[in-house]
């Protein structure tokens, strides 16, 4: 009996020192629910979820910040108070944040849906929502361990009478081109919606506050546990997906536990076939969610065409292959890229709003940005201030190679530069090209002396699609992107 009670408190004993080493780091979250829209119908599940994360990461060693039905003022505010707090805590921080509530994009950019937008038509929404790219760029404006954003944004699009040209879900964001140390998480796949679901929680949230309650798995094991979850809750209807470039361990709780499982290997379609023929379909799904590539999809919706789930997953990869597509042509930003698209999907939702930007640079000419060669690892090339550019060093000239100067003095010439004035005929058009600006990537850095840390409109940084900045390209993430 002794020992029994002995081996107890031992074990108690551990937990508590694991959960110590744990919270080593400052950790600070900031959790939004946006459940009480006043110009479209209310969601009920946000702030339900935003409560129950508060207090899952309150019991990680979080300091939380909760604010709820957030204006776009106030959802601006919460975010650059929430930037200043990171930066008090120092650069050994693990930023969170979590969102609940309305999001899509518009002409390849994300945003988030504050509860006072109320938009006439569809031009007014990128005014009033607020960019998804914004808070990004805000969080690694400081220095911090890592930053970890989980959104449950992706449900319908709540204005379906003006948005005519705006995609399904929200577009790729992939957190591998950019600066290291950060972690995304989606409650479903690019292009896709998410529910809002029937209980108390959204599925993502209730598959994430059971997962990270689990002790001493990394964060990436936690989120394939939520993928798998939320698949199976929605009979495949929904499959969350994550990127990273985290460069640390991270885990919810707990410390490490020994005998960390090998990095999976890559596989062909082929071998994925041979290893899922003859698995009943409802473990073969499983397998390939876990997976999350590209080639396990095709495996499985070739094996099992006849089934709901393979139906399913044959949709999940064409979506896939045409929102990676739809993120390369928004991120060359040409008319050319744009009618590539169209050409390849017709038929798809974001066709009108690939026609439209077409339109819009038909006469810019098209200007192929410099890019990687194929199979490149992704680069962090950290671009600054056109002014603050140096000219490339120039060789040296030795001594005796120096030409002799010229001692005779030479009278100025006076030469009139002016070109011959052109008589503009009638009818005739004019054409003004303008050299497209250069992109730039926001290097983490810390915040100025004296300069108050703030969230902003404009370009630059994070992108879902990425025309304006740097969280750009084929995102290959868990889940598939």
């Amino acid at each position: 009996m002794f020992r029994h009670t002995l081996l107890k408190l031992m074990i108690s004993a551990s937990m508590l020192l694991g959960a110590g080493s744990a919270f080593a780091e400052n950790r600070v979250a900031l959790v939004i629910g946006q459940s009480a829209y006043r110009s479209v119908p209310a969601l009920p599940n946000p702030a339900n979820d935003a409560k129950a994360v508060t207090q899952m990461l309150t019991d990680s060693g979080f300091e939380v910040s909760t604010a709820s039905d957030l204006s776009q003022n106030e959802l601006r505010q919460q975010v650059s108070e929430f930037a200043g707090k990171v930066a008090a805590k120092g650069a050994d921080t693990v930023a969170l944040v979590f969102y609940a509530g309305h999001g899509l994009q518009i002409d390849g950019e994300n945003y988030l849906v504050p509860v006072d937008v109320d938009p006439k038509r569809e031009a007014d929404i990128p005014i009033q929502a607020v960019r998804l790219n914004d808070i990004l760029n805000t969080l690694t404006s400081v220095p911090s361990k890592m930053r970890i954003l989980m959104l449950d944004a992706c449900r319908n699009n709540p204005f379906p009478d003006i948005s005519k040209t705006s995609g399904g879900g929200l577009a790729i964001v992939d957190a591998k081109i950019g600066a290291p140390g950060t972690f995304l998480s989606f409650s479903t796949s690019p292009g896709a919606v998410a529910e809002d679901g029937s209980g108390a929680n959204s599925p993502y949230t209730s598959a994430l506050l059971s997962a990270g309650k689990e002790q001493g798995i990394p964060i990436e094991e936690t989120f394939k546990r939520v993928r798998l979850a939320v698949n199976k809750a929605t009979d495949g209807r929904q499959t969350p997906w994550d990127s990273s470039s985290l460069t640390e361990d991270f885990r919810f709780l707990g410390p490490a536990v020994a005998g960390a499982k090998p990095a999976a290997i890559k596989k062909s379609v082929a071998e994925w076939t041979r290893d899922l023929k003859g698995k009943p379909v409802e473990q073969a799904n499983e397998i390939i969610v876990a997976d999350g590539t590209d080639e396990a999809y095709e495996a499985f919706a070739g094996l099992y065409a006849q089934t709901p789930l393979g139906v399913l997953a044959r949709d999940w990869l064409n979506r896939h292959i045409r929102m990676v597509a739809w993120n390369n042509a928004v991120i060359i930003n040409t008319a050319a890229g744009y009618r590539g698209f169209l050409a390849k999907f017709p038929d798809s939702d974001l066709a009108a709003t690939a026609r439209k930007l077409e339109e819009r640079l038909r006469n810019r000419p098209d200007i192929a940005p410099v890019v990687a060669g194929a199979g490149a690892a992704p680069q962090n090339v950290a671009l600054t201030c056109p002014c603050n550019i140096q000219p490339a060093p120039q060789p040296q000239l030795k001594k005796v190679d120096a030409p002799a100067k010229n001692t005779d003095p030479v009278p100025p010439r006076r030469v009139d530069r002016k070109p011959p004035r052109r008589l503009q005929e009638p009818g005739d058009d004019v054409v003004v090209y303008r050299r497209p600006p250069p992109r730039e990537v926001y290097e983490p850095s810390g915040p100025p002396v004296g300069i108050g840390i703030g969230i902003g409109i404009g370009g630059g940084g994070y992108g879902g699609g990425g025309r304006e900045g740097g969280y750009v390209g084929q995102g290959r993430g868990r889940g598939g992107y």
